[in-house]
């Protein structure tokens, strides 16, 4: 029935499975009712404390009859094998960022989905703040001119302990990529929501502040947009202390600067004048960025991405981060990463 509460379940119980827990404890839509880990332990912990069931394996967990969709907070490169177990039980999916780790594993996913008729969400929680949003309708709806520049700006900190706390960060077979692709994807799908699909790449990285990692903790790339405008992408975990993440769209008419995925710039129609209103509506309360901690961020964009799934599943619509979307990010992570391990100029198909 329509009104009875959507039940997920969740795969992994590492720290981004916290952000779940909690969003799904602030919705009146949904319940968490069991979980899931490689460690089952610390399945037994998270279902102790959060008052839920556990399950022993993957398939138990898929195989639940009161369960409506899982959600996969595995190590990126291992969101696949639950992602597949979930689908082929007719589950729902929600998979944590990125969708997987190379384009093919992501249109596995995909494909799968599509046959067995069931929804597939990405999280990329930024594209459902306010500021973003409203930069969106303001990019649509040509506030800004025409768009000649879109650039993100990732710089943040990560010390040796970070890498050394998880066998799995740093590799590229479960973390994907590095800053790139781990920290600065988010930013890097925001870019692409924003200013459309990209062209080509070039970039350098490199690994330049920590050590035992076999993936780049520097990285700057050069972009060209389809629609003609220009780019940079720059990620890195080796700046201290680190600092807030930055998106700048700018136009021959405008333009508008994000930070922490609020407003801190925003000129429009050939006004020399920032729009007070935007800046007092979406402007930052305090920062809620993860520029040194991982978990220094607010659960209020998770849930408004996992409420808009509940809805998408509800009424048959696709999420606003379906599968086909959320692969978009992975495909421009891995052209720049050919562009920087090649030093040539990558066009994207």
């Amino acid at each position: 029935m329509a009104d009875a509460p959507f039940r997920f379940a969740i795969a992994g119980c590492g720290a981004i499975s916290m952000a779940h827990i909690e969003s799904i404890k602030k919705m009146d839509s949904a319940r968490l009712v069991a979980v899931w880990s490689r460690t089952p332990e610390r399945a037994q912990a998270v279902a102790r404390e959060h008052g839920v069931d556990w399950e022993p394996t993957l398939e138990a967990l898929a195989g639940r009859d009161d369960v409506d969709a899982v959600i996969v907070c595995t190590p990126s490169g291992f969101h696949l094998e639950p992602a597949l177990a979930a689908i082929e039980a007719g589950k729902h999916v929600v998979v944590e960022k990125p969708l997987e780790v190379t384009v093919q594993r992501c249109r596995t996913i995909v494909e799968r989905a599509r046959a067995r008729g069931v929804q597939v969400g990405v999280i990329f929680q930024s594209r459902f703040a306010p500021a973003n949003q409203a930069a969106k309708r303001a990019v649509e709806e040509g506030r800004f001119g025409r768009i000649v520049m879109g650039d993100a700006y990732v710089k943040w900190y990560r010390p040796q302990s970070y890498y050394d706390g998880g066998a799995w960060r740093g590799t590229w077979e479960l973390d994907g990529g590095g800053a790139l692709m781990n920290q600065a994807i988010h930013a890097v799908d925001l870019l692409l929501w924003l200013m459309g699909s990209v062209e080509s790449v070039d970039a350098r990285a490199d690994c330049l502040a920590h050590q035992r990692i076999e993936v780049e903790d520097t990285l700057s790339a050069l972009l060209r947009f389809t629609s003609g405008a220009i780019g940079v992408i720059q990620a890195t975990t080796s700046v201290f202390p680190g600092y807030p993440k930055r998106v700048e769209i700018h136009g021959d008419r405008g333009g508008v600067v994000l930070v922490d995925d609020a407003v801190a710039s925003w000129y429009e129609g050939g006004d020399p004048h920032p729009v007070a209103e935007m800046l007092e509506r979406y402007g930052a309360r305090e920062l809620s960025g993860a520029a040194s901690d991982p978990m220094a961020i607010s659960f209020d964009n998770h849930r408004r991405q996992l409420e808009d799934f509940v809805e998408a599943v509800r009424t048959g619509r696709p999420p606003l981060v379906d599968g086909e979307e959320g692969t978009k990010a992975v495909e421009l992570v891995q052209a720049i990463y050919r562009a920087a391990q090649t030093g040539e100029r990558v066009f994207l198909s």
